[in-house]
């Protein structure tokens, strides 16, 4: 099955990242819908669609580390002119931080009201088990019902985890349910039980390493999906524990085609890795001092809330 894949033109934030939201909707109207269309029959014949980010805090869009809310809203702005269904853009709070301040740090309560989307907190739903087979387990996984009770866009990044591997569509799927299993035995099983309709993976501003401006969007299953964005940042699918158990015996090969026409695509893969840094996330607890004590002292001058990995430290 192939991927479709679109470039953005990012000539607006040259120089540095452009805030405007407008701007960046405009840039998303066209790649957006390219990449959507050959998807819009199955997403709109449902009544309720969930699109689920890759959201956390601290971190802003043009890190790379985070989905952009101009990519989601913009795909939230489709579905709505395509269909009547109900659209909702899912995170969850953790023991850190609370998924209300997540989104409004974000902005994705600004940016999503324009389409008449809602933001939902997964960790209030009610969950139900499931238990999914993966050739040899059998494993059980408590799932969000409003994942499993709705049509569910994946909207990941491209970035690595901090194991190492592609972050993903499957892995952000994955943070949304729980298991006694490992990880990633976690991550398939919640894919698997969640059968996501679309993975739209967001390289507007990639991170590997370091944040580069890719303008580039792909749409498509979700394991071909991570494993463009595994080659991308030339990982390796064999060494990835979910990619594998999410092929099984399946071909990983992947046939890219124009987001706009279905020909062949205009973005160059091997230029794109090659602009890519090679590298991993920073160390969650190195923080500078100096960066701990300028943050403090803003957040007491703007009313900003601090950082949660920030917060512990004296």
């Amino acid at each position: 099955m192939s991927v479709r894949v679109a470039a953005v033109d990012g000539s607006d934030r040259r120089g540095g990242w452009r805030p405007d939201v407008d701007a960046r909707l405009a840039a998303l109207e066209s790649p957006v819908r390219e990449v959507l269309e050959p998807y819009a029959s199955s997403l709109t014949e449902t009544d309720r669609i969930t699109l689920v980010p890759d959201a956390h805090y601290p971190f802003h869009p043009s890190t790379g580390m985070v989905t952009d809310p101009a990519v989601v809203s913009s795909i939230a702005g489709h579905l709505e002119r395509w269909s009547e269904a109900d659209v909702a853009v899912a995170g969850a709070s953790d023991d850190r931080i609370a998924f209300d301040r997540t989104a409004e740090y974000l902005d994705y309560p600004s940016v999503v009201e324009r389409f008449n989307a809602d933001v939902v907190d997964l960790a209030e739903e009610s969950r139900r088990d499931i238990v999914v087979a993966l050739a040899d387990d059998r494993i059980s996984v408590s799932v969000p019902e409003r994942l499993l009770e709705s049509t569910v866009v994946v909207v990941p990044t491209l970035r690595p985890s901090e194991d190492g591997p592609v972050a993903g569509g499957i892995r952000t799927l994955g943070s949304h349910v729980t298991a006694v299993a490992d990880t990633d035995l976690t991550a398939v099983a919640a894919m698997r039980a969640v059968e996501p309709a679309v993975s739209v993976l967001d390289a507007t501003t990639a991170y590997g390493g370091d944040p580069v401006a890719a303008d580039t969007l792909f749409a498509g299953p979700t394991p071909r999906i991570d494993a463009i964005g595994t080659s991308l940042l030339d990982r390796s699918i064999e060494e990835d524990p979910a990619l594998r158990r999410a092929f099984g015996d399946e071909d990983p090969s992947v046939t890219l085609e124009n987001g706009a026409n279905g020909s062949d695509p205009d973005v160059d893969l091997t230029a794109l890795r090659r602009r890519l840094p090679d590298g991993e996330l920073p160390p969650p607890d190195d923080t500078h001092p100096a960066v701990t004590t300028a943050y403090r002292l803003y957040a007491a001058v703007a009313g900003d809330a601090v950082p949660p990995q920030l917060e512990s430290k004296r």
